[in-house]
């Protein structure tokens, strides 16, 4: 019985996950290599959590690699995201690896598709995983519990609520896991905009699940919780939830839910889905792009050249350099001039682009020190113009979820568009020692690019009150300049202070309410429609405070890019020393 208990125990897990390969490397020894996809639906952006088992009981050595091509596209008609992980096989031994799949995000309705490769002496096969999506669908992920009484209820639903024209009405409305068996990284369950479990499997995973899914809540993202007791204790969950939301609802007996409810308690209504930021927030009146200015073309110039190419390689060659009895001139002189004219062209455009590039980027801050915690929950838009590039490849230092936005295609320096879906573009994206490092399309010559970038990093910077009953004294350990900085205290009076140096007490002025919406206004209009929701939900909270500041770093990409200004606007409680 307790054989059948833990079969039964195994064949549950595996039904909430996805398997993608699985090899017998040798039968007689039971060797294998086992990839697994932790979640039955890919996000349509961020990353796949997959889980690696190699079992090698073989008295030699063995290894294995495993690539992944994430598309959004079919043909030559999208973008492609490739990553290869390579893993060794010691002899005699089994081991197990969880891993991070980058995904290139789907830029317009249809199927966000993975393809996997094995290779190597454990063995070789193919596998795939995919999902489809319709423009306004939101990706969910829903636990087990809830999954086996609830999917056909809750597709069907979905295959009403979610128009596509790509699919003809069939639609899943969310991918599967099982609490045990969750991954314990923020960037597992980035590109989601829902997770919906039970209390029971909330209290189930692990505390490092638990802290991740946080941090996924921090950026923005809505966890719903449904009670099997209806009276949920000891759920440990914090009650300022940042960009995000926290939802806790009773569940009928049978956890038998309400269809229509649950699907429309899923959907973003204010911010839009993540698929539907990237592929609208970016491509039509973005503040950056329209703040960074446009670049003309200097067709005239060109043109003028390629004339004169043309005047001096033709009617000239033939009848001053090579005129008649000269002709064998013409393998001489014809060639010279094209180079001359190539070197021409080639000195005009270093002249006019210059090498790298520059760029702008708008940075939302909430910094947590309390609880422990002690982190920034970053979301980075930024917006970059190149000239000549000897080289693109970057290495990503912080954990970060990095995505390449479609941005107003309306001239000709734009690569990445609505329209032209990814146009074929290639990216490369491996972990190396724990950082990203990326190449491929990420950024191109002569060339304007968007990018979207979400981070958690440690930090020590806080703003603390070191005054705890009176007017507030205050003190910045913010290792730079804050230009301007609000406070609302717990008595909902607003103070403001200027040019606030790092380590020095300052006492803040009161001020009106009007003069911080003024501020947080105009702060607003610079941000994309889903980080302005996201402003919206945390500017008013009662100990806490909204800073600006142009002298923060940013988290750091191409190093070829000079960036004309970061503005970071730092949001967060202000806490006792």
């Amino acid at each position: 019985m307790r054989r059948l208990a833990l079969l039964l125990a195994l064949a549950s897990a595996a039904s909430a996950q996805e398997q993608l390969i699985r090899v017998q490397t040798d039968p007689k020894t039971d060797s294998f290599i086992e990839v697994t996809a932790l979640f039955t639906k890919p996000s349509p952006s961020g990353y796949l959590p997959v889980r690696v088992k190699i079992a090698n009981h073989l008295t030699s050595n063995r290894s294995a690699s495993i690539t992944f091509e994430s598309s959004n596209g079919y043909g030559d008609s999208g973008s492609r995201m490739k990553s290869t992980f390579s893993f060794d096989a010691p002899a005699e031994k089994a081991s197990e690896h969880d891993v991070l799949v980058p995904l290139i995000a789907l830029c317009a309705e249809g199927t966000a598709q993975i393809n996997v490769n094995l290779y190597g002496s454990m063995g070789s096969s193919f596998g795939s995983i995919s999902a489809e999506y319709a423009p306004n669908q939101p990706a969910v992920l829903l636990g087990q519990k809830l999954f086996t009484p609830n999917a056909s209820t809750l597709d069907a639903e979905a295959a009403t609520k979610f128009s596509s024209s790509f699919r003809g009405g069939s639609s899943q409305f969310a991918g599967k896991f099982d609490a045990r068996q969750m991954p314990e990284d923020w960037r597992a369950f980035s590109g989601y905009d829902s997770i919906v479990l039970t209390d029971s499997e909330w209290t189930g995973t692990s505390a490092g699940t638990r802290n991740a899914i946080i941090s996924w809540v921090r950026l923005g993202g809505h966890l719903l919780i449904y009670s099997e007791s209806g009276t949920p204790a000891g759920l440990n969950l914090p009650t300022d939830t940042s960009y995000g939301q926290i939802s806790v609802k009773p569940v009928a007996p049978g956890l038998k839910l309400d269809a229509p409810k649950t699907v429309n308690a899923t959907i973003p209504k204010a911010t839009g889905t993540q698929q539907q930021a990237i592929r609208e927030n970016y491509s039509s009146h973005w503040p950056l792009q329209s703040s960074f200015g446009v670049q003309g073309f200097n067709y005239v110039v060109f043109i003028l050249i390629l004339i004169a190419f043309g005047v001096v390689v033709g009617p000239v060659n033939l009848f001053v350099f090579a005129k008649s009895g000269r002709r064998h001139r013409l393998f001489i002189t014809t060639p010279l001039i094209s180079l001359a004219t190539s070197l021409l062209l080639i000195g005009l455009i270093l002249l006019m682009d210059g090498f790298g590039g520059r760029g702008v980027r708008a940075v939302l801050m909430e910094v947590r020190p309390d609880n422990g915690e002690n982190s920034a929950y970053i979301h980075q838009e930024q917006f970059s113009r190149t000239g000549v590039l000897t080289g693109a490849g970057f290495t990503l230092a912080e954990a970060a979820a990095l995505s390449p936005v479609p941005i107003d295609g309306d001239n000709r320096w734009a690569r990445l568009t609505v329209s032209n879906n990814g146009a074929g573009r290639g990216y490369s994206s491996n972990f190396v020692d724990g950082k990203l490092e990326t190449s491929g399309d990420w950024f191109q010559s002569r060339s304007e690019q968007g990018h979207v970038l979400d981070s958690v990093i440690p930090t020590r910077g806080r703003i603390e009150r070191v005054s705890p009953s009176g007017d507030p004294q205050l003190l910045s350990t913010f290792d730079f300049l804050i230009a301007t900085l609000f406070y609302r205290d717990s008595a909902n009076q607003w103070w403001r202070a200027d040019n606030v140096t790092p380590g020095n007490r300052f006492k803040p002025t009161p001020m009106a309410e009007a003069d911080f919406v003024t501020f947080i206004d105009d702060e607003r209009m610079r941000f994309t429609k889903r980080n302005q929701e996201l402003i919206n939900r945390i500017k008013n909270r009662p100990g806490c405070f909204v800073a600006v500041t142009t002298a923060a770093p940013g988290v750091d990409t191409f190093k070829g890019i000079k960036w004309k200004e970061t503005r970071t606007l730092i949001t967060g409680p202000v806490v006792l020393p």
